[in-house]
């Protein structure tokens, strides 16, 4: 899936204030974040079709000693997602895109996994 190189890709938590530079802001959960606002968090979207199937998101857990099998299962899922995928790609044409998460791992998430499946297949 290609996406044009001029146009950054964050990701940023849910308690994280918008910013400018953040562009697009996009929830990428399958399910409404405990406690969060939608008139408060800026979203142009909540992509919940590109998050990651509840059996592996369940499976995973948060435990970092998952995450490189988390990342390569959800890949497989994405990669077998051409609607999620083409929903994503009207966006990523248009500027920056920040993916909004709730994971309490800032490194280990379907947000970072998500960024770094469009960075691989853009490279």
């Amino acid at each position: 899936m290609a996406r044009p190189a001029r146009f950054p890709l964050r990701t940023r938590h849910i308690d994280e204030p918008a910013e400018p530079e953040d562009g697009l802001r996009l929830l990428v959960e399958g399910a409404w974040p405990r406690g969060a606002r939608k008139d408060t968090l800026e979203l142009e979207a909540w992509l919940r079709i590109l998050a990651p199937s509840t059996a592996l998101r369940r499976w995973f857990g948060q435990d970092p000693a998952r995450w490189d099998d988390f990342r390569s299962r959800y890949f497989e899922e994405l990669a077998a997602n051409h609607a999620g995928l083409s929903r994503l790609r009207s966006y990523l044409v248009k500027g920056p895109v920040t993916f909004v998460y709730a994971a309490g791992d800032g490194e280990h998430n379907n947000a970072v996994a998500l960024r770094d499946y469009i960075l691989q297949a853009s490279g």
